[in-house]
């Protein structure tokens, strides 16, 4: 049986580039939650329509019978992040896939999370997805192919993970890293006049 090209994960391809100038428009981050199991379908839709989109994903391998098996699987289940106008959510959301768009009040903090996420995916690390995040010390990766890094640290059962979260819906992905690579961030004190 052939394989299947990989599908692309994020549209435009330049979407989380250093620099890049904001669309035209009232475009902004929205975050769309799913029907069960359409996270692809939308985002192929709203490929098809040209609508900026990022659909994380990660790689899961699994053996049965001698023969191993990999799936692309999205690293926050049912939900989609679209870049543009209510105009364009429409357009999505017209695939009747959508059960319900979140409103995104801190734009800047969700771009921030996003692009933390997208540059661990390519980053070509094993990313696994977290959810009830039990979130210990802010550090920052010092040394490796990783380095700049930042998140929060956790310890899963012997193996010591760099959990990146992304805030808004409260789920992120981790990364095994060794001790030697990080540092704490230090702690930013505010003034009080």
């Amino acid at each position: 049986m052939p394989l299947l090209a990989p599908e692309p994960f994020v549209y435009p391809e330049g979407l989380f580039a250093p620099g890049r100038a904001p669309a035209e428009g009232e475009a902004r981050w929205w975050v769309l939650h799913t029907r069960a199991r359409a996270e692809k379908s939308v985002a192929r839709a709203a490929h098809g329509h040209k609508v900026p989109f990022f659909l994380p994903l990660h790689e899961r391998r699994w053996c049965n019978k001698g023969r191993t098996f990999s799936s692309c699987l999205p690293l926050f289940p049912g939900y989609l992040f679209i870049h543009g106008s209510d105009e364009a959510r429409q357009k999505v959301l017209d695939t009747n896939l959508v059960a319900n768009t979140l409103h995104v009040a801190d734009q800047e903090r969700l771009q921030s999370d996003l692009t933390r996420v997208y540059d661990l995916m390519t980053a070509r690390v094993t990313l696994m997805p977290e959810k009830g995040l039990t979130l210990g010390e802010r550090v920052v990766i010092v040394e490796g192919p990783m380095r700049g890094f930042e998140g929060k640290v956790a310890r899963r059962g012997k193996q010591l993970k760099l959990i990146v979260e992304v805030e808004f819906i409260r789920c992120g992905v981790s990364v095994e890293i060794e001790s030697w690579m990080v540092r704490p961030v230090p702690v930013r004190r505010s003034m009080v006049s």
